[in-house]
């Protein structure tokens, strides 16, 4: 990479601000209480191994990595408020694993995996429709997509972005439903072990998709298994920023740069 070309950039929106991971660093900007804006930034940990060059296996490790640095985040910013830092989405999760549970044993085959994969997504819907992570979901894609593009202010780009986690959500649900098929063929009475080794691989073959999309970026085939995704983040995912807001992604942008070497 040239020192002129754009960064590849990722992100995680936060109740509070934004969350930026570089290719060696990290940088989160959040909106205070007192209406402040706080900003820092930090190496990210590598986990390395031989699993680094296998295809899908790599995918888990780079997303093992980004949460990695959540706790690094927390410490330098301890203001920062994580998606799920609200005593309802966490309500909703210990329900979601409960009623999960309960179905897999109730509800066998495909039709109870994609009755389980629904309700594992009401606790980040309802995190979504409450607060303002939606907007700085907004945020993060609008000051990124600006940066990369390099069209200018945040406020004019879209707010949907074609490497947002949600382009995950449909190749990883139908992996884990031809996984789970497979698996209960295979086995008599798959235990949780198999199921979590579903879950896992899964993970990875969505991630060698996401991977293949953007490599293959305005292919027909990019269009199509990206389509869910815009929609998801169209109508649910991302809603369109204030001023203040943007101002947040626009620290988290230039914490980024400066601590590329940018």
């Amino acid at each position: 990479m040239t020192a002129d070309e754009p960064l590849r950039l990722g992100g995680m929106a936060l109740r509070n601000g934004l969350l930026v991971h570089g290719p060696t660093s990290w940088a989160a900007a959040v909106r205070r209480p007192d209406g402040t804006i706080a900003a820092a930034s930090g190496r990210k940990p590598r986990l390395r191994g031989p699993v680094e060059a296998v295809p899908g296996a790599r995918g888990v490790l780079r997303l093992g990595e980004a949460m990695a640095v959540i706790p690094l985040v927390k410490r330098a910013l301890p203001e920062a408020r994580l998606p799920w830092q609200d005593a309802r989405v966490l309500g909703a999760a210990a329900a979601a694993t409960l009623g999960g549970a309960v179905l897999r044993r109730r509800v066998r085959g495909p039709m109870g995996e994609a009755a389980v994969a629904g309700i594992s997504l009401l606790p980040s819907l309802l995190a979504l429709r409450g607060g303002d992570l939606a907007a700085y979901h907004g945020v993060e894609h609008k000051a990124i997509g600006a940066y990369e593009q390099g069209s200018g202010d945040a406020r004019d780009a879209t707010k949907e972005h074609d490497r947002c986690g949600s382009h995950l959500m449909a190749p990883l649900l139908a992996s884990n439903l031809a996984g789970t098929a497979l698996l209960q063929k295979a086995v008599e009475k798959p235990g949780p072990l198999a199921g979590a080794a579903v879950s896992l691989a899964s993970v990875g073959l969505a991630v060698e998709v996401f991977a293949w999309a953007e490599r293959h970026d305005g292919s027909r085939a990019t269009r199509i298994l990206r389509r869910p995704g815009h929609e998801l983040q169209r109508v649910l995912g991302t809603r369109e920023p204030t001023e203040e807001q943007l101002d947040v992604g626009r620290a988290a942008l230039a914490e980024i740069l400066r601590a590329e070497g940018r």
